[in-house]
């Protein structure tokens, strides 16, 4: 990520800060779905992500194309024409970095979109024709957000099923597994987590499972939202996988390293 886009997403998570309380469900909807708008139009993200255009101008454009939307939303954008991005496409990835930390900031104590996202790409990954529909270039965005509700119909939070709605949409020309992932790990930054995927041959107990998210925890000195995946493939040990970091535990990966030490 670039300094300019840094800064930016700064600004915007600040200003989305001060709005608070005046933030609800139907606002985070609102930002993602107007991201997806500005998406749709080469004009008016030309005009938001120009650097030299003047931000009072960019604001009177905003409330002039988003007069039905909320004051808060319109906030949101005005705070993110405002800043100076690195590129029109990351602009894009702040108006969805907003709505997604809006979305998610409405959620209970109880609910773990975290682990709601992971379920669905999970779900996906292990389904070729699935991912084919929700991937594809082809269908249509609403298409892929009705598919989207009937997968996951009641069974999920209203603040995922939003999220998954807006990223099949608006997938940016990433595949579905990196967009469910990026989002994953956005809602944890936005409670103050980590997302820590962990992979073994056989399923973690409960004890386990609080012991390895309490290591990774004081190793990174953050809380830790841990994803569990399944995998007999790696015969034993464990993989721990925190953002770009990998700590590779697993007797599959030993055993690799010692065949090519063996044939060296």
């Amino acid at each position: 990520m670039r300094s300019a886009t840094r800064s930016a997403l700064s600004s915007t998570r600040a200003v989305l800060a001060d709005l608070g309380g005046s933030i609800d469900l139907a606002t985070g909807i609102e930002i993602l779905s107007t991201g997806r708008a500005i998406a749709g139009s080469s004009q008016l993200l030309g005009l938001l992500a120009d650097p030299t255009a003047d931000v009072v101008g960019k604001k009177v454009l905003i409330d002039r194309v988003f007069a039905g939307q909320s004051e808060a939303t319109r906030a949101v954008l005005t705070a993110v024409a405002g800043s100076r991005w690195s590129s029109p496409s990351d602009l894009l990835a702040g108006v969805e970095d907003a709505g997604i930390r809006a979305v998610a900031g409405t959620a209970s104590s109880e609910t773990s979109i975290e682990a709601e996202l992971f379920s669905f790409e999970t779900a996906v990954r292990s389904d070729a024709a699935l991912e084919l529909a929700l991937g594809t270039k082809l269908g249509s965005p609403s298409e892929k957000a009705a598919l989207v509700q009937r997968l996951v119909g009641s069974k999920v939070s209203a603040q995922t099923t939003a999220i998954l709605e807006h990223l099949v949409q608006q997938p940016r020309g990433r595949r579905i597994g990196e967009i469910v992932r990026d989002a994953s790990r956005i809602v944890a930054d936005q409670a103050g987590k980590l997302v820590a995927t962990v992979t073994t041959a056989a399923p973690l107990s409960d004890g386990q499972a609080a012991r390895v998210a309490r290591g990774i925890s004081e190793r990174y000195g953050k809380d830790i939202s841990v994803n569990q995946v399944v995998d007999p493939a790696v015969v034993g040990g464990m993989r721990v996988q925190v953002g770009g970091d990998v700590i590779d535990g697993t007797v599959s990966t030993r055993l690799s390293e010692l065949r090519l030490q063996l044939a060296g």
